[in-house]
Protein backbone atom coordinates (compact mmCIF):
# COMPACT_ATOMS: atom_id res chain seq x y z
CA UNK A 1 0.00 0.00 0.00
CA UNK A 2 0.58 3.59 -0.10
CA UNK A 3 1.62 6.06 2.10
CA UNK A 4 -0.84 6.88 4.35
CA UNK A 5 -2.54 3.33 4.13
CA UNK A 6 -2.15 0.74 6.18
CA UNK A 7 -0.43 -2.74 6.51
CA UNK A 8 -1.10 -4.45 2.88
CA UNK A 9 -0.83 -3.24 -0.77
CA UNK A 10 -3.75 -1.15 -1.68
CA UNK A 11 -6.61 0.32 -0.32
CA UNK A 12 -9.83 -0.82 -1.60
CA UNK A 13 -13.44 -2.03 -1.92
CA UNK A 14 -15.43 -4.38 -0.72
CA UNK A 15 -16.32 -6.41 -4.38
CA UNK A 16 -13.70 -8.59 -5.29
CA UNK A 17 -13.69 -11.85 -6.88
CA UNK A 18 -16.52 -13.76 -6.58
CA UNK A 19 -14.46 -17.23 -5.69
CA UNK A 20 -14.78 -20.08 -3.40
CA UNK A 21 -13.02 -22.23 -1.19
CA UNK A 22 -13.40 -26.16 -0.43
CA UNK A 23 -12.01 -28.07 2.29
CA UNK A 24 -11.35 -31.62 0.49
CA UNK A 25 -9.43 -34.38 2.39
CA UNK A 26 -10.05 -35.61 6.18
CA UNK A 27 -9.83 -32.82 8.88
CA UNK A 28 -7.89 -32.63 11.99
CA UNK A 29 -9.63 -30.71 14.89
CA UNK A 30 -7.86 -27.80 16.88
CA UNK A 31 -8.76 -25.37 19.84
CA UNK A 32 -11.41 -23.51 18.29
CA UNK A 33 -15.45 -24.92 19.18
CA UNK A 34 -17.01 -24.65 16.31
CA UNK A 35 -14.96 -24.32 13.70
CA UNK A 36 -12.84 -26.56 11.07
CA UNK A 37 -9.30 -25.95 12.33
CA UNK A 38 -7.19 -27.47 9.49
CA UNK A 39 -7.54 -29.60 6.60
CA UNK A 40 -5.22 -31.72 3.90
CA UNK A 41 -6.31 -29.87 1.41
CA UNK A 42 -8.43 -27.02 -0.11
CA UNK A 43 -10.02 -26.05 -3.44
CA UNK A 44 -10.96 -22.58 -4.23
CA UNK A 45 -13.27 -21.72 -7.07
CA UNK A 46 -12.12 -18.53 -8.70
CA UNK A 47 -14.93 -16.28 -10.89
CA UNK A 48 -13.84 -12.71 -12.67
CA UNK A 49 -14.36 -10.30 -10.35
CA UNK A 50 -17.59 -8.46 -12.17
CA UNK A 51 -17.95 -5.43 -9.23
CA UNK A 52 -14.19 -4.33 -9.62
CA UNK A 53 -15.00 -3.86 -12.99
CA UNK A 54 -17.77 -1.67 -13.09
CA UNK A 55 -17.25 1.45 -13.72
CA UNK A 56 -20.43 3.50 -14.40
CA UNK A 57 -23.81 2.32 -12.43
CA UNK A 58 -26.23 4.91 -13.78
CA UNK A 59 -28.97 5.76 -10.95
CA UNK A 60 -31.64 3.54 -13.32
CA UNK A 61 -29.70 0.80 -13.12
CA UNK A 62 -28.24 0.66 -9.28
CA UNK A 63 -30.91 -1.27 -8.01
CA UNK A 64 -30.86 -4.07 -10.41
CA UNK A 65 -27.07 -4.13 -10.32
CA UNK A 66 -27.28 -4.19 -6.41
CA UNK A 67 -29.67 -6.96 -6.67
CA UNK A 68 -27.22 -8.65 -9.32
CA UNK A 69 -24.26 -8.28 -7.08
CA UNK A 70 -25.69 -10.24 -4.49
CA UNK A 71 -27.49 -12.56 -6.39
CA UNK A 72 -23.47 -13.66 -7.77
CA UNK A 73 -21.95 -13.80 -3.78
CA UNK A 74 -25.15 -15.92 -3.20
CA UNK A 75 -24.76 -18.32 -6.51
CA UNK A 76 -20.88 -19.06 -5.11
CA UNK A 77 -22.01 -19.33 -1.44
CA UNK A 78 -24.54 -21.91 -2.88
CA UNK A 79 -21.85 -23.47 -5.07
CA UNK A 80 -19.24 -23.69 -2.45
CA UNK A 81 -21.41 -25.53 -0.51
CA UNK A 82 -22.73 -27.94 -2.83
CA UNK A 83 -18.57 -28.91 -3.21
CA UNK A 84 -18.59 -29.36 0.01
CA UNK A 85 -20.68 -31.86 0.38
CA UNK A 86 -19.12 -34.10 -1.14
CA UNK A 87 -20.86 -35.90 -3.97
CA UNK A 88 -18.85 -35.35 -6.75
CA UNK A 89 -21.67 -32.93 -8.80
CA UNK A 90 -20.57 -30.76 -11.72
CA UNK A 91 -20.58 -27.14 -9.53
CA UNK A 92 -19.16 -25.39 -12.06
CA UNK A 93 -21.27 -25.56 -15.29
CA UNK A 94 -24.52 -24.60 -13.32
CA UNK A 95 -22.54 -22.13 -11.51
CA UNK A 96 -21.29 -20.03 -14.74
CA UNK A 97 -25.16 -20.84 -15.91
CA UNK A 98 -26.43 -18.86 -12.86
CA UNK A 99 -23.98 -16.17 -13.28
CA UNK A 100 -24.16 -15.56 -17.10
CA UNK A 101 -27.57 -15.33 -16.54
CA UNK A 102 -27.53 -12.70 -13.93
CA UNK A 103 -24.32 -10.64 -15.33
CA UNK A 104 -26.41 -10.43 -18.67
CA UNK A 105 -29.40 -8.65 -16.56
CA UNK A 106 -27.59 -6.29 -15.01
CA UNK A 107 -25.74 -5.30 -18.34
CA UNK A 108 -29.17 -4.45 -19.61
CA UNK A 109 -30.00 -2.73 -17.03
CA UNK A 110 -26.32 -0.18 -17.32
CA UNK A 111 -27.86 -0.08 -21.21
CA UNK A 112 -30.70 1.71 -20.64
CA UNK A 113 -29.08 4.86 -19.75
CA UNK A 114 -24.92 4.75 -20.84
CA UNK A 115 -23.13 2.44 -23.04
CA UNK A 116 -23.04 -0.87 -22.59
CA UNK A 117 -20.82 -2.65 -20.60
CA UNK A 118 -20.42 -6.05 -22.92
CA UNK A 119 -16.96 -7.12 -21.52
CA UNK A 120 -18.93 -7.72 -18.38
CA UNK A 121 -20.69 -10.71 -20.33
CA UNK A 122 -17.15 -12.44 -20.67
CA UNK A 123 -16.94 -12.89 -16.93
CA UNK A 124 -19.35 -15.67 -15.85
CA UNK A 125 -17.12 -18.82 -16.49
CA UNK A 126 -15.40 -20.04 -13.16
CA UNK A 127 -12.12 -22.38 -12.09
CA UNK A 128 -10.92 -24.30 -9.53
CA UNK A 129 -7.72 -24.56 -8.32
CA UNK A 130 -5.95 -25.39 -5.32
CA UNK A 131 -5.70 -22.73 -2.63
CA UNK A 132 -2.03 -22.69 -2.47
CA UNK A 133 -2.06 -21.72 -6.40
CA UNK A 134 -4.47 -18.92 -5.40
CA UNK A 135 -4.04 -14.78 -5.55
CA UNK A 136 -4.47 -14.10 -1.88
CA UNK A 137 -4.43 -17.31 -0.14
CA UNK A 138 -1.33 -16.60 1.60
CA UNK A 139 2.41 -16.23 1.23
CA UNK A 140 2.02 -11.88 2.56
CA UNK A 141 4.91 -11.60 5.50
CA UNK A 142 3.50 -9.89 8.18
CA UNK A 143 6.80 -9.51 9.78
CA UNK A 144 7.80 -7.30 6.90
CA UNK A 145 7.88 -3.57 7.26
CA UNK A 146 4.54 -1.96 6.10
CA UNK A 147 6.52 0.75 4.55
CA UNK A 148 7.21 -1.66 1.73
CA UNK A 149 3.65 -1.81 1.03
CA UNK A 150 2.47 1.21 1.31
CA UNK A 151 5.01 2.70 -1.09
CA UNK A 152 4.07 0.35 -4.11
CA UNK A 153 1.34 3.10 -5.64
CA UNK A 154 -1.97 2.45 -6.50
CA UNK A 155 -1.25 3.46 -10.11
CA UNK A 156 2.39 2.10 -11.08
CA UNK A 157 0.47 -1.29 -10.80
CA UNK A 158 -3.62 -1.37 -11.53
CA UNK A 159 -2.16 -1.32 -15.59
CA UNK A 160 -1.04 -5.09 -15.21
CA UNK A 161 -3.21 -6.10 -12.77
CA UNK A 162 -6.08 -5.32 -15.04
CA UNK A 163 -3.97 -7.07 -17.99
CA UNK A 164 -3.66 -10.14 -15.02
CA UNK A 165 -7.18 -10.31 -14.64
CA UNK A 166 -7.47 -10.35 -18.82
CA UNK A 167 -5.21 -13.32 -19.01
CA UNK A 168 -6.89 -15.11 -16.23
CA UNK A 169 -10.53 -14.74 -17.63
CA UNK A 170 -8.51 -16.01 -21.48
CA UNK A 171 -7.06 -18.90 -19.42
CA UNK A 172 -10.39 -19.81 -17.56
CA UNK A 173 -11.81 -21.35 -20.99
CA UNK A 174 -9.06 -23.43 -21.71
CA UNK A 175 -8.82 -24.56 -18.26
CA UNK A 176 -12.06 -25.02 -17.13
CA UNK A 177 -13.04 -28.75 -18.36
CA UNK A 178 -9.32 -30.54 -17.33
CA UNK A 179 -9.68 -28.90 -14.41
CA UNK A 180 -12.76 -29.75 -13.41
CA UNK A 181 -12.39 -33.46 -14.08
CA UNK A 182 -9.94 -33.26 -11.38
CA UNK A 183 -11.56 -32.10 -8.92
CA UNK A 184 -14.81 -33.75 -9.18
CA UNK A 185 -12.19 -36.99 -8.56
CA UNK A 186 -10.28 -34.61 -5.86
CA UNK A 187 -13.83 -34.41 -3.99
CA UNK A 188 -14.55 -38.17 -4.30
CA UNK A 189 -11.55 -39.44 -2.79
CA UNK A 190 -11.88 -39.28 1.03
CA UNK A 191 -14.28 -37.47 3.29
CA UNK A 192 -15.21 -33.93 3.11
CA UNK A 193 -14.61 -31.29 5.49
CA UNK A 194 -16.58 -28.99 6.93
CA UNK A 195 -17.16 -25.19 5.83
CA UNK A 196 -15.13 -23.30 8.81
CA UNK A 197 -12.07 -21.11 9.56
CA UNK A 198 -10.16 -19.83 10.77
CA UNK A 199 -7.20 -21.91 10.95
CA UNK A 200 -4.41 -21.84 13.68
CA UNK A 201 -1.80 -20.54 11.04
CA UNK A 202 -4.08 -17.57 11.04
CA UNK A 203 -3.19 -16.37 14.53
CA UNK A 204 0.71 -15.34 15.76
CA UNK A 205 2.30 -14.47 18.83
CA UNK A 206 2.24 -10.52 18.97
CA UNK A 207 5.29 -10.85 20.67
CA UNK A 208 6.68 -12.64 17.66
CA UNK A 209 6.39 -10.28 15.38
CA UNK A 210 9.01 -7.45 14.93
CA UNK A 211 8.47 -3.43 14.83
CA UNK A 212 6.97 -2.37 11.30
CA UNK A 213 4.82 0.64 11.60
CA UNK A 214 6.99 3.74 11.75
CA UNK A 215 5.31 5.14 8.75
CA UNK A 216 1.53 6.91 8.55
CA UNK A 217 -1.08 6.17 9.58
CA UNK A 218 1.15 5.43 12.79
CA UNK A 219 3.42 8.22 13.03
CA UNK A 220 1.48 11.27 12.28
CA UNK A 221 2.49 13.75 9.28
CA UNK A 222 5.64 15.73 9.79
CA UNK A 223 7.51 18.29 7.68
CA UNK A 224 7.00 21.88 6.74
CA UNK A 225 4.72 21.92 4.43
CA UNK A 226 2.47 18.97 6.78
CA UNK A 227 -0.69 19.68 7.93
CA UNK A 228 -0.38 17.95 11.24
CA UNK A 229 -3.38 18.54 13.18
CA UNK A 230 -6.11 15.88 13.78
CA UNK A 231 -10.00 16.32 14.51
CA UNK A 232 -11.51 13.47 16.42
CA UNK A 233 -15.22 12.55 16.83
CA UNK A 234 -16.52 10.44 19.00
CA UNK A 235 -19.64 8.48 18.40
CA UNK A 236 -19.75 5.71 21.03
CA UNK A 237 -18.70 1.93 20.33
CA UNK A 238 -22.32 0.78 19.22
CA UNK A 239 -23.72 0.51 23.02
CA UNK A 240 -26.74 0.76 20.76
CA UNK A 241 -26.52 -2.77 19.58
CA UNK A 242 -26.96 -1.19 15.41
CA UNK A 243 -25.95 -4.47 13.20
CA UNK A 244 -27.46 -5.32 9.86
CA UNK A 245 -26.50 -7.72 6.72
CA UNK A 246 -26.95 -4.97 4.43
CA UNK A 247 -23.75 -2.47 2.59
CA UNK A 248 -25.83 0.82 1.54
CA UNK A 249 -22.70 1.50 -0.37
CA UNK A 250 -22.10 -1.54 -2.51
CA UNK A 251 -25.53 -3.04 -2.35
CA UNK A 252 -27.86 -0.51 -1.72
CA UNK A 253 -31.96 -1.13 -1.64
CA UNK A 254 -30.85 -5.22 -1.32
CA UNK A 255 -31.43 -6.64 2.31
CA UNK A 256 -28.63 -8.92 3.40
CA UNK A 257 -26.87 -7.51 0.53
CA UNK A 258 -23.35 -7.75 2.43
CA UNK A 259 -23.94 -11.11 3.57
CA UNK A 260 -21.80 -11.03 7.03
CA UNK A 261 -23.21 -8.59 10.00
CA UNK A 262 -21.90 -4.51 9.82
CA UNK A 263 -21.13 -2.85 13.24
CA UNK A 264 -22.18 0.47 13.05
CA UNK A 265 -21.45 3.75 14.80
CA UNK A 266 -22.82 7.42 14.31
CA UNK A 267 -26.00 7.89 12.02
CA UNK A 268 -28.45 5.67 13.74
CA UNK A 269 -30.25 5.26 10.35
CA UNK A 270 -28.04 3.42 8.02
CA UNK A 271 -29.21 0.32 6.48
CA UNK A 272 -29.68 -0.90 2.84
CA UNK A 273 -32.46 1.24 2.20
CA UNK A 274 -30.86 4.79 3.60
CA UNK A 275 -30.18 7.41 0.54
CA UNK A 276 -28.62 10.67 1.54
CA UNK A 277 -32.17 12.88 2.57
CA UNK A 278 -32.62 9.96 5.21
CA UNK A 279 -29.11 9.80 6.59
CA UNK A 280 -29.01 13.94 6.68
CA UNK A 281 -32.42 13.66 8.58
CA UNK A 282 -31.19 11.44 10.91
CA UNK A 283 -30.48 11.18 14.51
CA UNK A 284 -26.26 9.85 15.29
CA UNK A 285 -24.43 8.81 18.38
CA UNK A 286 -21.94 11.28 17.50
CA UNK A 287 -21.25 13.87 20.61
CA UNK A 288 -20.39 16.49 17.96
CA UNK A 289 -23.52 16.46 15.50
CA UNK A 290 -21.74 14.66 13.00
CA UNK A 291 -23.87 12.15 10.84
CA UNK A 292 -21.40 10.36 9.40
CA UNK A 293 -21.59 6.01 8.80
CA UNK A 294 -18.98 4.29 10.02
CA UNK A 295 -19.42 0.55 9.60
CA UNK A 296 -16.74 -2.86 9.60
CA UNK A 297 -17.74 -6.70 9.69
CA UNK A 298 -18.35 -7.81 13.60
CA UNK A 299 -15.71 -9.74 15.50
CA UNK A 300 -16.92 -12.77 16.71
CA UNK A 301 -16.08 -15.17 19.95
CA UNK A 302 -15.55 -18.61 18.31
CA UNK A 303 -18.09 -20.05 21.21
CA UNK A 304 -20.30 -22.29 18.45
CA UNK A 305 -23.62 -19.48 19.19
CA UNK A 306 -25.57 -20.24 15.90
CA UNK A 307 -27.87 -17.28 15.56
CA UNK A 308 -30.33 -18.11 12.54
CA UNK A 309 -30.79 -15.54 10.97
CA UNK A 310 -28.99 -13.54 8.04
CA UNK A 311 -25.41 -12.86 8.05
CA UNK A 312 -25.11 -14.73 11.09
CA UNK A 313 -25.51 -18.45 11.30
CA UNK A 314 -27.40 -18.49 8.14
CA UNK A 315 -24.59 -17.39 5.94
CA UNK A 316 -22.08 -19.50 7.92
CA UNK A 317 -20.92 -16.47 10.54
CA UNK A 318 -20.94 -18.47 13.91
CA UNK A 319 -20.03 -16.96 17.60
CA UNK A 320 -21.16 -14.81 19.94
CA UNK A 321 -20.87 -11.01 18.61
CA UNK A 322 -18.13 -8.77 20.70
CA UNK A 323 -18.76 -5.15 21.19
CA UNK A 324 -15.67 -3.66 20.89
CA UNK A 325 -13.98 -1.89 24.22
CA UNK A 326 -13.09 1.56 21.98
CA UNK A 327 -13.85 3.16 18.78
CA UNK A 328 -11.57 6.10 17.74
CA UNK A 329 -12.32 8.44 14.92
CA UNK A 330 -9.91 10.53 13.40
CA UNK A 331 -9.18 12.58 10.86
CA UNK A 332 -5.58 13.01 9.66
CA UNK A 333 -3.55 15.59 7.32
CA UNK A 334 -1.08 15.26 4.54
CA UNK A 335 2.65 15.29 4.77
CA UNK A 336 3.17 17.48 1.67
CA UNK A 337 0.29 20.34 2.12
CA UNK A 338 -2.91 21.20 3.09
CA UNK A 339 -6.22 19.36 2.56
CA UNK A 340 -9.15 20.70 1.15
CA UNK A 341 -12.94 19.44 2.62
CA UNK A 342 -14.51 16.13 1.30
CA UNK A 343 -17.78 16.46 -0.20
CA UNK A 344 -20.72 15.44 1.99
CA UNK A 345 -22.51 12.12 1.54
CA UNK A 346 -19.36 10.80 -0.28
CA UNK A 347 -18.58 7.18 -0.37
CA UNK A 348 -15.56 5.38 0.41
CA UNK A 349 -15.11 1.53 1.11
CA UNK A 350 -11.35 0.39 2.30
CA UNK A 351 -10.29 -3.21 2.66
CA UNK A 352 -11.42 -5.96 0.52
CA UNK A 353 -14.27 -8.47 1.85
CA UNK A 354 -12.71 -10.96 -0.66
CA UNK A 355 -9.47 -10.61 -0.61
CA UNK A 356 -8.28 -14.58 0.62
CA UNK A 357 -9.34 -15.46 -2.59
CA UNK A 358 -9.30 -12.11 -4.89
CA UNK A 359 -5.51 -11.64 -3.58
CA UNK A 360 -4.22 -8.41 -1.99
CA UNK A 361 -4.79 -5.66 -4.53
CA UNK A 362 -7.46 -4.37 -2.65
CA UNK A 363 -7.00 -5.32 0.68
CA UNK A 364 -6.84 -3.16 3.65
CA UNK A 365 -6.33 -5.23 7.09
CA UNK A 366 -4.21 -4.35 9.96
CA UNK A 367 -4.33 -5.89 13.20
CA UNK A 368 -2.32 -5.43 16.09
CA UNK A 369 -2.35 -5.32 20.19
CA UNK A 370 -2.45 -2.18 22.76
CA UNK A 371 1.11 -1.63 23.86
CA UNK A 372 2.50 -3.20 20.49
CA UNK A 373 1.10 -0.95 17.53
CA UNK A 374 4.61 -0.56 15.83
CA UNK A 375 3.82 -3.88 14.84
CA UNK A 376 0.96 -4.35 12.65
CA UNK A 377 -0.04 -7.35 10.97
CA UNK A 378 -1.92 -7.56 7.43
CA UNK A 379 -2.75 -11.62 7.07
CA UNK A 380 -2.70 -12.86 10.88
CA UNK A 381 -4.62 -12.27 14.18
CA UNK A 382 -2.45 -11.13 16.99
CA UNK A 383 -2.20 -12.86 20.02
CA UNK A 384 -1.91 -10.51 22.39
CA UNK A 385 -0.81 -11.40 26.14
CA UNK A 386 -2.69 -10.86 29.33
CA UNK A 387 -4.27 -7.17 30.18
CA UNK A 388 -3.48 -6.50 25.76
CA UNK A 389 -6.46 -6.02 23.44
CA UNK A 390 -6.71 -6.40 20.02
CA UNK A 391 -7.10 -3.62 17.54
CA UNK A 392 -8.21 -3.20 13.81
CA UNK A 393 -6.80 -0.31 12.24
CA UNK A 394 -8.43 0.54 8.74
CA UNK A 395 -6.56 4.13 6.96
CA UNK A 396 -8.58 5.15 4.66
CA UNK A 397 -7.87 6.72 1.12
CA UNK A 398 -6.71 10.48 1.21
CA UNK A 399 -6.79 11.49 -2.08
CA UNK A 400 -9.97 12.83 -4.03
CA UNK A 401 -10.99 13.06 -7.73
CA UNK A 402 -12.40 16.34 -6.73
CA UNK A 403 -15.93 15.24 -8.68
CA UNK A 404 -17.38 12.32 -7.59
CA UNK A 405 -18.76 11.49 -4.43
CA UNK A 406 -19.05 7.51 -5.28
CA UNK A 407 -17.61 5.47 -8.36
CA UNK A 408 -18.89 2.37 -9.89
CA UNK A 409 -16.41 0.02 -8.16
CA UNK A 410 -16.42 2.58 -5.75
CA UNK A 411 -13.00 2.69 -5.54
CA UNK A 412 -12.26 4.64 -8.70
CA UNK A 413 -13.19 8.18 -7.00
CA UNK A 414 -10.49 7.84 -4.78
CA UNK A 415 -6.70 6.73 -3.73
CA UNK A 416 -3.74 7.03 -1.66
CA UNK A 417 -0.75 9.04 -1.76
CA UNK A 418 2.20 8.19 -3.07
CA UNK A 419 5.21 7.76 -0.82
CA UNK A 420 6.15 11.15 -0.63
CA UNK A 421 2.63 12.03 0.36
CA UNK A 422 1.82 13.10 -2.82
CA UNK A 423 -1.87 12.94 -4.75
CA UNK A 424 -1.72 11.63 -8.43
CA UNK A 425 -2.11 13.57 -11.09
CA UNK A 426 -6.10 15.00 -10.96
CA UNK A 427 -6.73 14.19 -7.55
CA UNK A 428 -6.55 16.21 -4.04
CA UNK A 429 -5.57 15.60 -0.64
CA UNK A 430 -8.56 15.43 1.77
CA UNK A 431 -8.49 14.54 5.59
CA UNK A 432 -7.68 11.12 5.70
CA UNK A 433 -9.92 8.95 8.40
CA UNK A 434 -8.44 6.38 10.54
CA UNK A 435 -11.04 4.01 11.93
CA UNK A 436 -9.45 2.61 15.30
CA UNK A 437 -11.17 -0.60 16.74
CA UNK A 438 -10.08 -2.54 20.36
CA UNK A 439 -11.89 -5.64 21.49
CA UNK A 440 -11.56 -7.03 24.83
CA UNK A 441 -11.03 -11.17 23.72
CA UNK A 442 -10.48 -14.33 25.49
CA UNK A 443 -7.08 -15.75 25.18
CA UNK A 444 -5.84 -18.00 22.88
CA UNK A 445 -7.18 -18.31 19.24
CA UNK A 446 -10.82 -17.57 20.24
CA UNK A 447 -12.00 -14.73 17.76
CA UNK A 448 -12.62 -14.33 14.27
CA UNK A 449 -13.85 -11.65 11.81
CA UNK A 450 -17.08 -12.12 9.97
CA UNK A 451 -16.88 -13.20 6.36
CA UNK A 452 -18.29 -14.70 3.10
CA UNK A 453 -17.99 -18.70 3.82
CA UNK A 454 -15.76 -18.98 0.97
CA UNK A 455 -13.39 -16.81 1.87
CA UNK A 456 -12.44 -19.22 5.44
CA UNK A 457 -12.51 -15.98 8.23
CA UNK A 458 -9.18 -14.91 6.93
CA UNK A 459 -7.79 -11.99 8.44
CA UNK A 460 -7.28 -10.01 5.47
CA UNK A 461 -10.43 -10.08 4.42
CA UNK A 462 -11.11 -7.30 6.79
CA UNK A 463 -12.84 -4.11 5.49
CA UNK A 464 -13.91 -0.73 6.54
CA UNK A 465 -16.55 2.00 5.04
CA UNK A 466 -17.53 5.54 5.66
CA UNK A 467 -20.15 7.51 4.15
CA UNK A 468 -19.25 11.25 5.12
CA UNK A 469 -22.59 12.51 6.54
CA UNK A 470 -20.83 15.56 8.22
CA UNK A 471 -22.37 19.18 8.32
CA UNK A 472 -20.14 21.72 6.11
CA UNK A 473 -19.78 23.87 8.81
CA UNK A 474 -18.50 20.75 11.08
CA UNK A 475 -16.40 19.50 7.83
CA UNK A 476 -14.64 23.25 7.48
CA UNK A 477 -14.06 22.87 11.29
CA UNK A 478 -11.87 19.59 11.09
CA UNK A 479 -10.35 21.07 7.91
CA UNK A 480 -9.22 24.25 9.50
CA UNK A 481 -7.86 22.56 12.62
CA UNK A 482 -6.39 19.42 10.12
CA UNK A 483 -4.28 22.76 8.71
CA UNK A 484 -3.81 25.29 11.48
CA UNK A 485 -1.67 21.94 13.18
CA UNK A 486 -4.77 21.78 16.06
CA UNK A 487 -5.86 18.50 17.52
CA UNK A 488 -9.49 19.32 17.84
CA UNK A 489 -12.89 17.40 19.00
Amino acid sequence: MLIGGTALLLGGGGLAAYATTALAGNSTPGTMSGHQQHTASAITISCPDVGERLRTVPRGAQLSVSKGLSALDKQVHDAYHKMMGGSGTDVLNPLKAQRQKTIKMMVSAIAKNTKRPSYLLKMSGCTTKPVDEGAGAGGNDSTKSVQDGWYQGQNQTQGADQNQDQNQQDQQGQDQQGQQGQDQQGQQGGQQGQAGGPSPDDFVDINNVQPNADAPPFAAPQGGNASTGTFTTECGRNEDGHFNSDNVIVTPGVSNGAHHTHDYVGNKATDAFSDDNKLAASDTTCDNGDQSTHYWPVLRKLDGNAEQKPGAAQDANVGTTLTPATVTLTFRGSQVGQVEAMPRFMKIITGDAKAFTNGTKNANASWSCTGFEDRQLKDKYPLCPQGSQVVRTFAFQNCWNGRDIDSGNHRDHVTFSDQNGACPNGFKAIPQLVQRITYDVPQGQSFAVDSFPEQLHKPVTDHGDFINVMPDQLMSKAVDCINGGRNCT
